[in-house]
């Protein structure tokens, strides 16, 4: 079965480029060449996963992201053309699981795609009590004291793989290569950046201990005690 995916850039040729390559990977790609045409193709049919410009002729990618995130967990990965750090850490923090800067070279992207996917899956059909939290695996939910958490897909997978490891230090470059499926870049804050969403989400503290501990110049450690 093919995979659809929605492609959101105003560049025609890059699309029909990207097309014929995903294409060969089983990916159905939809183009959308602008925000108001985005928003239809989403209204359309479901995908799989979005892959969204931030700069379109109608305006800033990261609005659509903000009302994506609003009624949906769909995996989106922003392309961002300066590569400026602001835009990428904007993007995150909006709910994008991944971003990328141009030019790229399109297996990168496709590198970028296939991890989100996999990531997508999930794990094992259980469900995972830690603290305040219940995860269930299999549906890919998060309820806090029984009220349901909406979480990003990266930040479903980063919490999971930390929860997995409770009371170990996971350094930022093993969550970076495990959870992204990619290298850490030198001043790469993706993983920063994506703790500091799920610490809004669910809360800094779990009782009277910080939830998710940050260990200096190494990573992030869960503190909670997990019963599978």
């Amino acid at each position: 079965m093919n995979t659809p995916i929605l492609l959101i850039d105003d560049d025609t040729e890059l699309c029909e480029s990207l097309t014929r390559l995903l294409a060969m990977e089983q990916m159905t790609v939809t183009p959308a060449h602008n925000l108001a045409e985005g928003k239809n193709r989403l209204r359309e049919k479901r995908h799989d996963l979005v892959v969204l410009d931030v700069m379109l002729p109608d305006g800033d990618g990261r609005v659509l992201l903000r009302e994506i995130r609003e009624r949906s967990d769909v995996p989106v990965i922003m392309l961002t053309a300066r590569g400026d750090a602001g835009d990428r850490i904007a993007g995150l923090e909006g709910g994008a699981d991944d971003y990328i800067p141009k030019p790229f070279v399109p297996g990168e992207l496709l590198a970028r795609i296939r991890a989100v996917l996999r990531r997508r899956v999930g794990g094992k059909s259980d469900t995972l009590l830690v603290g305040d939290l219940k995860i269930e695996i299999p549906s890919r939910r998060v309820l806090r004291r029984e009220q349901e958490v909406t979480l990003t897909a990266a930040e479903f997978d980063i919490l999971l793989f930390l929860v997995r490891r409770s009371g170990e230090c996971v350094t930022r470059d093993e969550l970076t290569r495990q959870v992204l499926g990619r290298p850490m870049g030198f001043a790469d804050r993706a993983i920063d950046n994506h703790i500091s969403n799920l610490r809004k989400k669910l809360g800094s503290q779990a009782g009277d201990v910080e939830r998710i501990r940050s260990i200096r110049h190494l990573g992030y450690c869960y503190t909670g005690i997990l019963h599978a």
